[in-house]
């Protein structure tokens, strides 16, 4: 039985992860030249790693805590905010333009799934 301090570890790196990778991926088409993005692999294959840690431990938070079905709401609107975080990473990448009002975008969905989690207010 895996303790509940490990899934939390496990869903804060992903968390992290993903933040990295969408930050990084936003900058780097801010600064877009007409060279090669060679970090564009790397930063994706962060963000799918990340996806995978924050749903694992995020699920196995909520297996600990006893949490199941039907999900309280701030639940649903975590995994909400966690689909978004995975669509964005492609929205990046076909729509360059998009990248500043994204980086707010990932800003404030990094504090509403934050404000979530510590305050499960619903």
């Amino acid at each position: 039985m895996i303790p509940l301090l490990i899934y939390k570890n496990l869903h804060l790196l992903g968390v992290f992860m993903i933040l990295v990778a969408l930050g990084g991926f936003i900058l780097q088409q801010l600064q877009a030249t007409t060279r090669e993005p060679v970090w564009r692999k790397p930063v994706a294959i962060t963000h799918g790693i990340g996806m995978v840690l924050a749903l694992v431990g995020g699920f196995g938070m909520l297996a600990r805590m006893g949490i199941i079905w039907p999900w309280p709401g701030w639940v649903i609107g975590k995994i909400i905010i966690w689909l978004v975080f995975g669509v964005l990473i492609a929205l990046i990448g076909r729509a360059p333009t998009l990248a500043k009002p994204l980086w707010w975008t990932t800003i404030a969905l990094a504090a509403i799934a934050a404000y979530l989690a510590l305050n499960k207010p619903f």
